[in-house]
């Protein structure tokens, strides 16, 4: 804990495994694969390893030096870094927008939790994205990555983030040795390595800067809180940096345990969120009528993966608003998780019960409540804050030259690229 008894990660590892953790989703298991093939295979990768470090990755930045220069919760900070002004719309904003995105998430996560059980038996049946037993698994989902943030940031998240990143990392690895010799999976390897610049267009740029942003967890708060909590002596680049190849290397090694495994039983790898509930299965059971043991393996072993990314980020989503109602409220942390978890999942009963209405509360969640917050931030960062306090975050207090000599570079970016980067994602949304 800190001087003021506010508790802090314990170490640099914490820090970029809670980090990765928020970052690393289900976004990194469906929708990168599928979106690398349709914009261009290894020419999009390219462009998105380029947006992920020269665009996003300012944009973390940001979000960094607001949490940390305040040592608070995301309204708590706009109080203190500028008091009585409007800018508190940017606190409530990034309190508000992950508690409706946890709302919907934790949907998907209990059509984990079900698929996981029916990988035991390789009986899978009919896709069911809505319904009683729907909600069940939802709340079986948001309670346990409620239980987790109730622990605390070092009890809880950090414990949990250090357990479930490797674990993260081995399992898709497993998937993928064994992906990769399926018959036909060269087809897979070949689809992300071979660029096909035909397929680049400016919808290319456009969308591979939005898998980065989405990606690293900008515009929800999160690293605004997350930051928060990380020590003075931490260096910022590098736990940015380590957080944005971390999610990288993990989208990239689920693409390549994931397209093999669909080029083998002949799927359409633009299948999007059916990929993994509707179209997956059948391979899974198709390896079970070769080898029974086999088939459930790597179906457990799948959705295990799938469960556990997606907490990482559900966790990380909760403990925005918890931090929230900890420290302005000034809620015991328990109770703090019942109300962001009753809130949550109240929210969510519409996503349970109408595919409609999931897909609304996602597209306005990713399309407008994202966008705003980080342009929002950027330009609080960039024109609001002044250069000083920011570049004393940024190299902290002055002790690390290095930083220095990149800050006016990533002042730059942060000052008039981030912002442009931001409202092209805007526009493109809309207009694409």
């Amino acid at each position: 804990m800190d001087s003021g008894g506010r508790e802090n990660f314990g170490s640099r590892a914490a820090v970029i495994m809670a980090m990765a953790g928020s970052s690393i989703g289900l976004g990194n298991i469906w929708r990168f694969p599928y979106m690398a093939g349709e914009y261009g295979g290894a020419a999009f990768i390219v462009i998105y390893i380029l947006c992920s470090f020269f665009l996003s990755l300012p944009i973390f930045f940001s979000e960094a030096v607001i949490g940390r220069r305040s040592r608070s919760n995301a309204i708590g900070a706009m109080k203190r870094l500028a008091p009585g002004s409007a800018w508190t719309v940017l606190g409530y904003l990034s309190v508000i927008t992950p508690v409706i995105i946890v709302s919907y998430y934790s949907v998907v996560g209990g059509w984990s939790v079900d698929y996981l059980l029916k990988s035991f038996s390789l009986d899978f049946g009919q896709f069911v994205p809505t319904g009683p037993k729907v909600l069940l698994f939802n709340t079986v989902f948001l309670a346990v990555s409620a239980a987790i943030v109730a622990l605390g940031v070092k009890g809880g998240i950090e414990k949990f983030s250090k357990f479930s990143i490797p674990l993260l990392f081995v399992l898709i690895v497993v998937i993928l040795v064994y992906s990769v010799r399926m018959p036909g999976a060269g087809k897979g390897t070949e689809y992300l390595l071979r660029p096909d610049f035909s397929k680049v267009t400016p919808r290319t740029f456009a969308f591979a800067l939005g898998q980065s942003f989405y990606s690293l967890s900008l515009g929800m708060g999160i690293i605004i809180t997350y930051s928060s909590y990380v020590h003075k002596e931490e260096n910022l680049m590098v736990s940015g940096v380590g957080t944005a190849v971390a999610d990288l290397m993990f989208a990239i090694l689920a693409g390549f345990a994931i397209m093999p495994a669909v080029f083998s039983a002949g799927i359409k790898p633009d299948a999007g969120p059916g990929l993994i509930f509707e179209t997956l299965p059948f391979v899974f059971t198709r390896m079970g009528e070769a080898s029974p043991l086999v088939g459930t393996a790597v179906a457990v072993m799948f959705f295990l993966t799938i469960i556990v990314a997606a907490m990482t980020s559900s966790i990380s989503l909760l403990e925005v608003g918890v931090a929230y109602f900890v420290e302005e409220k000034k809620m015991k942390r328990p109770l703090a998780c019942i109300v962001v978890f009753a809130i949550a999942w109240l929210l969510g009963l519409s996503s349970v019960f109408s595919q409609k209405a999931f897909g609304l509360t996602d597209a306005f969640s990713s399309n407008i409540l994202l966008t705003v917050g980080a342009l929002l931030v950027v330009l609080f960062v960039g024109w609001k804050m002044k250069k000083e306090d920011v570049r004393d975050e940024i190299t902290d207090g002055g002790t690390r030259p290095g930083n220095g000599k990149l800050f006016p570079v990533v002042y730059f970016l942060i000052r008039y690229l981030a912002p442009v980067a931001v409202l092209v994602i805007f526009f493109s949304n809309f207009f694409l």
